[in-house]
């Protein structure tokens, strides 16, 4: 399917100052997202094991896994297949914690979930892009043509979110009231700086979109709403309650479509599939998340 398109020829209008403005967009709403996290929230978060074990199973483990077979059946372009593996090997992204929250989800479980992700994705992407990838024959000529080193994927996610998580969870710890300050202002303006960047890259390929979007939209809606799903079922399959079922559900199905974009044009100079697909999530995940948190929430609201 679709093995025939010259997609790859496409180039997305996003040039070096782009991406720094996303490089560092990312950078500061993971710091924004820190500094309302605390040691207390990990503390809280192993006390249920069970939570983490599902959080991780279902966003690190099954979803590539899932995406994967998904890829087999499906047969898409092996640049789009690429795509689908680098967001699914992708944490959470952060809008999540908000979408929890309007959802009736349990939003201090997402925010540490949050901040559990960005820690193990500094290890987990790199590896999951790389184990899924090198498995499939089309994934794995493109990874051995643009020699993908894991220690500077691990690099930059390290850099990119590792870094601002821990100075931010530093600032909470040491200053708790000028940390909360920065963060009421902080992580909504970061949030909408970040939606902003997306739909400005959005506006300035415009005419990329309009010529092939129909080559990903399918794709990307299928993929996006099968994550929710997974997370969700997941979740209530080990009988967890209603509300961490929803948050789960979220952090699986809004993965950091920022993350993925900026590591397709670090590593792989921006190769047209994988980029019109993780160009597309970052502006579809938006869209579906808010829809979802905003059904779940009049639901609640309404018992």
């Amino acid at each position: 399917m679709q093995n025939n398109i010259d997609i790859d020829a496409i180039k997305i209008n996003f040039d070096e100052s782009g991406l720094w403005v996303l490089n560092i967009a990312i950078a500061i709403i993971m710091f924004g997202v820190a500094l309302g996290i605390s040691v207390e929230d990990f503390k809280r978060l192993f006390k249920n094991p069970k939570i983490v074990f599902v959080g991780v199973l279902s966003q690190f483990i099954l979803l590539p896994a899932f995406t994967f077979l998904a890829i087999l059946i499906i047969k898409p372009h092996p640049s789009f297949a690429l795509g689908m593996i680098m967001i699914a090997a992708c944490p959470g992204g952060n809008v999540s914690n908000f979408f929890s929250k309007m959802a009736g989800g349990n939003a201090a479980l997402s925010v540490s979930l949050t901040a559990f992700a960005t820690l193990i994705c500094i290890v987990m992407t790199p590896l999951n892009l790389q184990f899924w990838g090198s498995l499939y024959e089309p994934t794995n000529i493109i990874l051995k043509t643009v020699s993908l080193n894991p220690y500077d994927l691990f690099k930059v996610v390290s850099i990119i979110l590792g870094i601002p998580l821990i100075l931010g969870m530093v600032i909470k710890h040491y200053h708790s009231e000028m940390a909360h300050k920065i963060e009421k202002v902080l992580k909504p303006l970061s949030m909408l700086v970040f939606i902003a960047l997306i739909f400005i890259a959005f506006s300035q390929n415009l005419d990329v979109f309009i010529h092939h979007i129909h080559h990903v939209f399918f794709l990307v809606i299928f993929h996006n709403i099968f994550a929710y799903i997974l997370g969700f079922y997941t979740s209530k399959s080990f009988k967890l309650n209603k509300k961490d079922c929803k948050t789960i559900a979220i952090e699986t199905g809004i993965q950091n479509g920022g993350l993925g974009l900026l590591l397709i044009f670090g590593f792989f100079e921006g190769l047209g599939g994988m980029a019109l697909l993780a160009a597309f999530w970052g502006v579809w995940d938006v869209f579906s998340g808010m829809a979802l948190a905003t059904y779940w929430g009049r639901k609640s609201s309404l018992k």
